[in-house]
């Protein structure tokens, strides 16, 4: 293996050359695949002599023309495992004609072209088009491209590729072709191909203009059922970019294919998105309501693209966050208009506290690459600080100059705040600042009610607050230096302050705030947030801001109780390391009970205020972070917390059964997120009443989400009632894979002691494929999810891990590499745990034929 070399953004150089028109055409063999390239070249700056180098990887050169003529090996051009270069190119314009065979069959990386399930499929992001053909393969080179594609009709009747469909037809032998065109700009990465046996749902879209969009998703016949939330949710994203961004479709046909062999969640090529199957498929039988609300986001993301990363891409994968964080930013907001937008800001910023701010903190904090989602999230929170610092109209007037200025281009982080900082100054602040915290504030009066504010005193200047002589009660405060002094007039009475409101700024934010203020913030009374839910229509901009104001004081009430929550956990830590005896402080048992009586709170809002915060988040905060520790602490206080609050608990599960059908909107999800996150609660106990309770629920449920919850509860404790509710569900819905995937996930995490065994265990069950990249990110990943047997003190869990990266090093590496990842901030525990983590990488390191991706963060990690 040839070690990776590690590249820095002030290497980059323009390419040498462009490619004006790509055209390519594909005779598909159940053997191999013939890939015949024809691309128009031009110098990227006149007069250039430089040789031109291509990528390529694991592809077998059959010609090499230059307009018109064949090259010869060595005295024209060179080839080596990575590269072909193109020795004495001519000056100005030429064609390039490249004929190469690759091996779809056997490309079990899923990268390039493959064949999943029998069907041929791509991934070209970020990197995969080198194995596709020779290529400049960087976001930066944009061209235009056709593609023609051959194969046998009876075995691959459907045949896509991006673009607009401009040629089908009949061949001799039982073929067909079909040749694809796509008139926009784009770099190789979002090249899409797929060929096979699929059926489609098929509908349309109006656009705001008038034209007729024709809307298809692509899937094996036998899942078409599951495919009608996902039109929804295009149909939805559509109308949604047009009327909040004023973005329009731009073709007038747009695809969707479900593939179950797929290493990344979805992928956006242009015109021709290509899915993993738990992202799109859903019925109410076997998908939860949070299968449900990711492919709504997922679908939506991967639509927005067209615009945040397509027409307008990154110039280079230093500006990734350019792509994603703004298009994450894009689905967060859609998710939040098309749903309850507090709730779904505290799932967005625990989501960002529980995997990001680790990851920021670990040797893998800036990656030469991408290997996590999660990484887009900080970009998506600086997308959000722009917002905040230029409004909403400046925001999307600066989004507007984006577009015009750059539509077809591959462009940087700069030239996307150059757009932004360019639209008119806000009153009060002539000058923007190129680089600040904003931290969102309000005061809360004895009441519990938000004290009007009306101006405020900074740096030498007073600015008045109000906004259209209407009160103003939240404003930001711009951080822009390390020390800042703010002072508030008109302040009848010491307030309680509320800092960081709706997470104003990705940062974890210290205060002097005394418990009693936390706790008088957790526990006091709001009638306000229920007229949050109530209110579909408003217009005048009074009623806007006291809504907003309603979503954030809903926000700081989640957040009060996360600080308390963490406090507590962090002190109990303590005590159980000096074997002390543990106490639940019955304040916080008070402010959570006032919490699940209050009738009107949003029901989801309470399921996840009185959700703990994981034990990830805790042991991010420990000095030495100890599983065992907080395991014993979280398992502790759930559990007295059920003892505690037993009557209400099982008063709110009583309350909140249903006997409709299943229906997926906001209220309907709410109710059944109180009443599982209640269940769960009082399955821990593992009481006979609390156990039968849950097993009644689970033979009940009519829908995955209740039946999959109680599963969840029962499984908390070991026993027979777990094995067999386990094994009976598993009966239930083994013909179904995704519900399958769900199964081994939910056993991989769980906390139950020495549960290295079982998921061991289950790698050798039927049902499982270390080929498919979802099964493995169930079990494998699942399992890394649960720090208790993760971590465990004999090092069985590391031991596993690092022998299960091995063997998936040699059939797909970009997932491999996600997995060892999982032991990247092994410095963060005792000594002994470290020894035993870092053997692991070691032997990963030192593996024969380790794989340049797996290398990477091997290495890295060992190195922090």
């Amino acid at each position: 293996m040839d070690l990776p070399k590690e590249i820095f953004l002030k290497e980059y150089k323009k390419p040498d050359y462009l490619f004006d028109s790509v055209n390519l055409e594909f005779q598909l063999g159940e053997d191999k695949t013939i890939v015949t390239s024809k691309i128009a070249v031009s110098p990227g700056t006149e007069g250039t002599s430089s040789p031109l180098t291509l990528h390529g990887r694991d592809l077998k050169l059959l010609s090499i023309k230059v307009n018109g003529k064949d090259l010869k090996v060595s005295e024209d051009y060179m080839v080596d495992s990575r590269h072909l270069t193109v020795s004495r190119p001519p000056g100005g314009t030429f064609n390039l004609e490249i004929v190469t065979e690759i091996y779809p069959q056997l490309n079990t990386s899923l990268e390039g072209l493959y064949k999943s399930t029998g069907n041929f499929c791509t991934q070209c992001e970020a990197e995969g088009f080198r194995k596709i053909t020779y290529f400049q393969d960087r976001p930066d080179v944009m061209a235009t491209y056709t593609c023609r594609i051959e194969a046998d009709k009876t075995l691959y009747p459907v045949l896509l590729s991006n673009g607009n469909l401009i040629e089908q037809g009949d061949l001799e032998g039982g073929k067909h072709y079909a040749l694809w065109e796509d008139p926009f700009k784009k770099p190789s990465y979002l090249f899409a191909l797929v060929a096979g046996q699929l059926d489609c749902r098929e509908d349309s879209f109006t656009t705001c203009s008038g034209r007729k969009v024709t809307l298809r998703i692509w899937t094996p016949g036998q899942d078409l059922a599951k495919t009608a939330h996902a039109m929804y949710s295009l149909k939805a994203a559509m109308k949604w970019d047009e009327e909040v961004f004023g973005l329009e479709y731009d073709l007038d046909l747009f695809n969707i294919v479900v593939v179950p062999d797929f290493n990344m969640g979805a992928m956006e090529n242009k015109s021709l998105n290509i899915f993993q199957s738990r992202l799109v498929l859903a019925s109410p039988e076997t998908a939860t309501d949070g299968d449900y609300a990711a492919i709504l986001g997922v679908v939506g993301h991967e639509y927005f693209h067209n615009w945040t990363g397509n027409r307008v891409t990154c110039r280079d994968w230093f500006q990734l966050t350019l792509k994603e964080g703004l298009t994450v930013f894009r689905d967060q907001e859609f998710s939040s208009d098309l749903g309850c937008r507090t709730v779904k800001r505290i799932a967005d910023v625990s989501k960002l506290r529980t995997y990001q701010f680790p990851q920021d903190a670990g040797p893998m904090a800036h990656p030469i690459r991408p290997h996590s989602w999660t990484i887009f999230i900080p970009g998506a929170e600086v997308v959000r600080m722009y917002k905040t610092m230029f409004g909403a109209s400046g925001f999307r007037k600066g989004m507007d100059l984006y577009f015009q200025r750059h539509d077809g281009q591959a462009v940087t982080c700069e030239d996307f705040y150059a757009a932004i900082q360019e639209v008119p100054p806000t009153p009060g602040q002539p000058v923007k600042e190129p680089m600040f915290i904003p931290i969102a504030v309000g005061l809360v009066d004895s009441t519990g009610k938000d004290m009007p504010l009306t101006s405020i005193y900074s740096d030498g200047m007073l600015q008045s607050l109000t906004s259209d002589g209407q009160p103003v009660f939240t404003t930001v405060l711009q951080f822009n230096k390390k020390e800042e002094e703010f002072i508030f007039n008109n302040i009848p009475e010491k307030p309680v302050p509320s800092l960081l409101r709706g997470y104003s700024a990705p940062v974890r934010l210290d205060s002097d705030l005394t418990e009693s203020d936390l706790f008088f913030l957790l526990a006091n009374d709001s009638d306000e947030f229920n007229r949050l839910l109530s209110v579909s229509c408003f217009k005048s901009s009074s009623l806007l801001l006291e809504i907003f104001n309603l979503r954030i004081l809903a926000f700081l009430r989640w957040e009060a109780g996360q600080v308390l929550s963490r406090k507590l956990m962090l002190s109990l830590v303590a005590d159980f390391q000096q074997q002390k005896t543990l106490a639940l402080n019955p304040k916080f048992v008070d402010g959570l009970r006032s919490i699940l009586r209050n009738t009107s709170l949003d029901k989801e809002f309470i399921a996840k205020a009185i959700t703990l915060p994981g034990q990830g988040e805790i042991m991010d905060m420990m000095p030495v972070a100890d599983p065992d520790a907080v395991h014993a602490v979280r398992t502790f206080i759930k559990k007295e917390l059920a003892l505690q609050l037993k009557d209400d608990l099982l008063s709110t599960v009583t309350n909140n059964r249903s006997s409709e059908a299943y229906t997926f909107n906001h209220d309907s999800m709410a109710r059944r997120a109180l009443k599982n996150t209640c269940l769960a609660y009082l399955a821990s106990l593992n009481e006979p009443d609390t156990t039968e309770l849950a097993f009644i629920e689970y033979k009940s449920a009519t829908n995955m989400t209740e039946q999959f919850a109680a599963l969840a509860a029962l499984s908390q404790n070991p026993g027979q009632v777990r094995d067999d509710t386990l094994l009976d569900f598993y009966n239930k819905w083994q013909h179904d894979y995704l519900v399958v995937s769900k199964w081994f996930a939910l056993q991989a995490t769980s906390d139950i002691p020495g549960n290295v065994a079982n998921v061991q265990k289950l790698l050798g069950h039927p049902a499982f494929d270390m080929r498919n990249p979802n099964k493995v990110y169930s079990l494998i990943g699942g399992f890394c999810g649960s720090p208790v047997n993760f971590h465990a003190k004999d090092g069985s869990g590391y031991k596993f891990l690092g022998e299960v990266v091995l063997q998936l090093d040699k059939i797909n590496p970009q997932v491999a590499s996600r997995m060892v990842s999982a032991f990247s901030r092994w410095r963060r525990y005792d000594e002994s745990r470290q020894a035993l983590a870092k053997a692991q990488l070691e032997m990963i390191v030192s593996a024969n034929g380790l794989s340049e991706n797996v290398y990477e963060i091997a290495s890295k990690s060992l190195a922090a």
